[in-house]
This record gives C-alpha cells, sequence and structure tokens, in this order.
C-alpha cells in the first residue's frame, strides 16, 4: 500500500510540475501516465509489464496517441534487430560454443588466482560486448559456480566482479546491450563508430576497474591462490569438450554476421541501402539461415531464446517514450535542460551522463535511456551537436548500473542465479560500497575522455 501511494504521489507531483513550467493540461497527464509506467518499474519489477499496458492504454484512451504513431514510436528495427541477434546467440549456446571457449581459456598452465580472477573479468567483458549483457552474464555465472564448487568457495565476489565487468564490456559495442542498439539507431551511429570510440574508452575503463576488484578482493584473490596451489586436480574446472561440425557452423555463421554488421555502413553505401536497415535486417538473415540449419529447433529457439517479456516491455516503453517527444513534452524539458546548465556543452554533458549513470543505479538502464532519448533529440533544435550527448548517455546509463544491484538487466539475472542455485543473497549496502567507487570511477573517466578528446566523440 506504501509503495502504491507512494506511485500515485510522484505522478501527481510530476503533474503539478508540469504545469508550473508551463505543460499544457494534456501534457502534463502524458508525463504522469509515463511516470506511473517508470515508477511502477522501479517499485514493481515483477508488473512491469503490466503497468506499460495499462499506461499505453490510458494514452490511447484520452487520445493522446493513434494506433499508426504508437506502432511507429515502438521501435520495431530496435526489436527485429534483437530477435535476430538472440536467436543466432541462442543457437550459438545451444551447440555448446561458450562453454568450449571457456573451457579452453580456463585449461592453461600455471593458473593462479589472480590470472584466474583476471581471466574470468576480461572474459566477462569480451563476452557481453560480442553476445550481449543477458548472455554474457548467463554463462559467465555458470563458469563461476563451477570453478567455485570445485575450489569450496564463496562465489558471490566473482560474480559482483563479473557482472561489473560485463557492464562495462556492453558498452564497447552496439551489440552488447539493447540501449547500445537504441542510440545506434536513433542517433545515426554505426558499428565503427563504436569500435572507434566506445571500444578505447571502455578498454581504458575496464582496466581501471579490474585494478579496484583485485584491491578490493585482495584477500578472496589470495585464497583462490593457495586452494589452488593446494589441491591437485584429476579434472579440469570445465570438462574438455571437443569443437564438433555444429560448434564449428555456428562460430561459422556467427562470425560471418559480425564481419557484415561490422561493414554495414560501406556495404549500404556500395549496394545504395540505408546503413540502419542493413544493420537491422543482418541479424534477422542470420537467424533465418540457423533456422535452416538446425530446423528441428526452430521452436525451441523461438519459446526459450527470444525474450519476448523483455521485448514487450521495451516496445511499450519506447513507445511512451515516442509519446513524451511528439506531444512537446520533450522539447519543453530539453529548453529547461539548457537554460539550467546556462547553454554550456560541458555543463550540459555532464548532467546528462551523471544524470543518466546515478538514474541508472536505481532505475533498468534501458528504461533510463529510453526516458532520455526524447530530451535529448528535441536538444537539435538549440542548436546543440548532439553526438557527446549520445555517448555521454551510454556511458553513463551503462557504467553507471554497476552503482546498485539492481542497476542493470546483468546484475538482476545473476543475483537471481545466485539466489535460486545457492540460496545466497547480496547485501545492497555491500553492493552499493564497492558499486560506489566503481560507477562513479567509470563516469569520471567517461567524463574526462569526452571533454579531452572531442575529436572522437562529435
Amino acid at each position: 500500500m506504501k509503495k502504491i501511494v507512494l506511485l500515485l504521489l510522484i505522478a501527481v507531483l510530476l503533474g503539478a510540475l508540469g504545469h508550473l513550467v508551463g505543460l499544457t493540461t494534456k501534457q502534463a497527464f502524458i508525463l504522469s501516465v509515463f511516470s506511473i509506467s517508470i515508477s511502477g518499474t522501479l517499485l514493481f519489477w515483477e508488473l512491469r509489464l503490466g503497468f506499460v499496458f495499462v499506461g499505453s492504454g490510458m494514452l490511447f484512451l484520452t487520445r493522446s496517441v493513434d494506433l499508426e504513431h504508437f506502432i511507429q514510436f515502438a521501435s520495431l528495427d530496435v526489436i527485429l534487430f534483437l530477435i535476430g541477434m538472440m536467436i543466432v546467440i541462442g543457437a550459438m549456446k545451444e551447440a555448446g560454443v561458450f562453454g568450449w571457449l571457456v573451457g579452453r581459456l580456463l585449461q592453461s598452465q600455471g593458473l593462479g588466482g589472480v590470472r584466474l580472477f583476471i581471466i574470468v573479468m576480461l572474459l566477462s567483458a569480451a563476452l557481453s560486448g560480442l553476445t550481449g549483457e543477458v548472455t554474457s552474464i548467463i554463462v559467465m555465472v555458470a563458469v563461476i559456480l563451477d570453478i567455485c564448487k570445485s575450489l569450496k568457495m564463496d562465489p558471490t565476489p566473482l560474480v559482483i566482479s563479473s557482472v561489473m565487468t560485463t557492464n562495462i564490456g556492453s558498452a564497447s559495442t552496439l551489440l552488447g546491450n539493447p540501449i547500445g542498439v537504441l542510440i545506434a539507431l536513433r542517433a545515426g551511429l554505426t558499428f565503427e563508430d563504436f569500435l572507434m570510440c566506445a571500444l578505447p574508452l571502455s578498454i581504458v575503463v575496464l582496466g581501471m576497474v579490474i585494478l579496484i576488484l583485485c584491491i578490493w578482493y585482495r584477500d578472496y584473490i589470495k585464497d583462490i591462490s593457495s586452494r589452488l596451489a593446494d589441491r591437485k586436480y584429476s579434472e579440469r574446472f570445465i570438462h574438455s569438450v571437443s569443437l564438433d561440425s555444429q560448434m564449428r557452423t555456428s562460430i561459422v555463421l556467427f562470425a560471418a554476421m559480425i564481419a557484415l554488421i561490422a561493414m554495414h555502413k560501406r556495404l549500404g553505401l556500395l549496394f545504395g541501402i540505408a546503413e540502419n536497415d542493413l544493420l537491422i535486417i543482418l541479424p534477422v538473415i542470420f537467424a533465418g539461415l540457423v533456422m535452416f540449419y538446425r530446423p528441428q529447433k526452430i521452436r525451441s529457439y523461438i519459446e526459450n531464446e527470444v525474450e519476448w517479456a523483455s521485448l514487450l516491455f521495451f516496445m511499450f516503453l519506447f513507445a511512451q517514450a515516442g509519446v513524451i517527444q511528439s506531444s512537446g513534452v520533450a522539447e519543453l524539458l530539453a529548453q529547461i535542460l539548457v537554460e539550467s546548465t546556462g547553454s554550456r556543452p560541458a555543463v550540459l554533458s555532464a548532467v546528462t551522463l551523471f544524470s543518466s549513470g546515478l538514474l541508472s543505479g536505481a532505475l533498468d538502464n534501458t528504461v533510463v535511456v529510453a526516458s532520455f532519448i526524447p530530451v535529448v533529440k528535441n536538444l537539435h533544435l538549440l542548436h546543440f551537436g548532439l553526438n557527446p550527448l549520445w555517448w555521454c548517455l551510454l556511458f553513463g546509463a551503462c557504467f553507471g548500473g554497476n552503482i546498485t544491484a539492481i542497476g542493470s538487466t546483468a546484475n538482476i539475472v545473476a543475483l537471481g542465479v545466485l539466489e535460486k542455485k545457492l540460496n545466497k543473497k547480496v547485501d545492497f549496502v555491500e553492493w552499493l560500497k564497492l558499486g560506489l567507487i566503481v560507477g562513479v570511477s567509470s563516469l569520471v573517466i567517461s567524463y574526462v575522455a569526452i571533454l579531452l578528446l572531442p575529436m572522437f566523440f562529435r
């Protein structure tokens, strides 16, 4: 009941505040509905679909949006891209590619505590950038549980560290996070842009985060080293798996898809196809090739590998954000933001980066980005260069997700597995102590880079 009262209070206060800053009654209502969807997601995570469904219905009933524009705002381009990627990645997971890859890396000679810890961190970040944060963390948590079961150790510190580096890696490429896809499509950024701008900065931040984690968990790492030194293994952490034909085919399809996505801008120019159109449709084509190769698994891929609940949530949330923009609410908020920052781009970048980062610590970062995009898009009316703000939004949402245990989907998935498998719960304050250091440090490095290297982020 307290949460419901708080939810209604937030909606009323935002609506009243909207009136005070110049919103019409209809605009204030739209803002209130959107705030209920966002706040409801935060307060009642398991009911997030219900909130965006009912909120969208209210927008229809009040004629704040019609069906044609709602579908247009739902970002079906992003959804199609994600569906294709989920099927291709699901085929690789089903073939055992990730287990084979991790097993090969962990079977190296002379494996000590520091080396093992760093390998797990680097692998978490790399897999996140290539396959997406959710797939990466599912694979890595399974690996970590196997390792810690063998060593008879608490997996919690290793899982937390893996999650944090997963979130860093998710900003490194266009494939790492749904928000990266959304920002790329709305900002007109390409895979090459991410490789030139996001990847180098993510590597620098990753190095800093790994150093922080090694210092924070130094006693834990010493314990790993002593257990590795004292125990003579007759078996590996991960059972040795041979690379069969199904794995090879899955790897070839994935590698070909990544290569074509990386060149989508150049291919679009060559064949006269809009670069974003090619970016969206390539994963769909390769998902179709996977189905041709494994026809008996089509139903399994569609039902089990595609996260339909998340995709539906994204669609309705993006559509509501589109209504915020088309109704003029975002334009007014953009004007207020510019006036409050004194029309200084450096201050505006700082506000965008740190506010999105801190909010991502409290909300799922997809929610934060969907809320920010309409405001950022309207800043072009005020003659601001948008590219630095898009990068601020990306880094803020991805890196800020490390601040709390609910800051990103990867956090929630990993902690859910820990609770389900081992009945272990991570204390919110315990995470926050480390998360603030990692998150704020990452945001500061990002801001300095954007400020001092404008040639890369313009």
